[in-house]
This record gives structure tokens, C-alpha cells and sequence, in this order.
């Protein structure tokens, strides 16, 4: 896999809550590996994911240094999703989602819905600060222990026109085994406009 770079932190990083168990502190030269192959073919359309620190995490795995595994699952909130060819005369509607629960061998319960958001101006999606209509508040993603890497991956769809985006009941009480695909046939979003995924496993794997 190809190197995209060294990231160089001085900083101290943020304490946590006494009840949550830090990991032990990593080198200063951290790596981020570009995903390969279909996982990167998956991506398209430049569509930015940025978490703090770490900043865009567009297309690649999560370094297990700085403890960035360790804050994406238990730290950061939601990130900032920026499009910049996002036509402001439209709306957008964003999807996140693990496909790879429990496993990616063994995906038993995809897709895990961890992030719904209908009604994005297109001027949000050029600045990076989304807000629209939350249908399903974010979910810090959750690889459990020994289950490899999952694919967190961020969908970017063109809203249709008049086209009012809803859970049923039985979706909203329910996180895991969503009918991804259905349900973006029945508002007929078509494909992405853009999308992206990264990466991540358990930090203590």
C-alpha cells in the first residue's frame, strides 16, 4: 500500500473521561496507508470526511498512532462533510454506514446505520457545516474486538425534488440490518453523487 504522508503532532491530546481506559501513547511519526483496489475504487467524486486532528480521512485506514482509533470510537463527534462541486440550488441527502457487522467475512447484520441526514443545502455541503434534517443522530463507529477492519462509508445523494425523506417505525428503532439499497430505491436518490469510506478497526487489535 502506498505511504500518503507523515503527520508531525507536538500537541498534548485531550484527556479523557476517567471511566474510559486510554490506550498507551504512540510515536510521533504517524503513516496513513491510501486505500487499494475495490476499497478505493468505492471512492469518488472528492467528497471530504474531516476529523479534528487528523483532518480528511477520505480513502484511507485509520492509523492506529496518536490513538486515533481510540478517539474516533470514543472521542470525536460527528465530522465535517464537505463537497465543494455541491450545486447550491439543490438539496442532499447523506448516508453513513457499516457494511461489515459483525465482520466483513461475515456481514451478517449490514448495513449498520450510523448517520442519516436529509435536507443539506448545497451551500452547507461547500462550507463543510452540515446540519439539514438529522433522521438518525450520529453514531461514533463501533468495530467490535478482533473483528478486523470495518468500512465506514459516507454516501452523497442529489435529493429528488419535493421528495420528503423518512424513516418508518421499524427503522427508527433499529440501527443494524437496514435495507440500505431499498431504501434509496424508494425515494429514487439513484447513485451517489460522491462518496468515501475509511478504514478502522478496534484500537486495542
Amino acid at each position: 500500500m502506498k505511504l500518503l504522508g507523515a503527520v508531525l503532532l507536538g500537541a498534548v491530546l485531550l484527556s479523557s473521561p476517567a471511566q474510559l481506559s486510554k490506550p498507551e501513547e504512540q510515536p510521533q511519526v504517524c503513516y496513513f496507508d491510501v486505500l487499494s483496489g475495490r476499497d478505493s475504487r468505492f471512492c469518488r467524486g472528492e467528497l471530504q470526511v474531516i476529523y479534528p486532528d487528523v483532518g480528511d480521512v477520505s480513502c484511507i485506514y485509520m492509523p492506529k498512532c496518536h490513538q486515533y482509533r481510540w478517539r474516533i470510537i470514543r472521542d470525536w463527534m460527528s465530522p465535517r462533510v464537505r463537497f465543494p462541486q455541491a450545486d447550491e440550488s439543490k438539496k442532499y441527502v447523506l448516508v453513513l454506514a457499516d457494511p461489515d457487522t459483525p465482520s466483513r467475512e461475515k456481514p451478517w447484520n449490514q448495513y449498520w446505520r450510523h448517520w442519516l441526514v436529509a435536507d443539506i443545502p448545497g451551500a452547507e455541503l461547500r462550507s463543510g457545516d452540515i446540519k439539514g434534517r438529522v433522521l438518525s443522530d450520529y453514531i461514533r463507529p463501533t468495530p467490535t474486538p478482533r473483528s478486523g477492519y470495518h468500512r465506514y462509508q459516507f454516501r452523497l445523494y442529489r435529493q429528488p425534488a419535493n421528495a420528503t425523506i423518512a424513516l418508518t417505525r421499524e427503522e427508527r428503532i433499529s440501527f443494524f440490518r437496514w435495507p440500505l439499497m431499498k431504501f434509496v430505491k424508494k425515494y429514487r436518490m439513484g447513485s451517489p453523487v460522491a462518496a468515501t469510506q475509511f478504514l478502522t478497526k478496534h484500537y486495542e487489535d
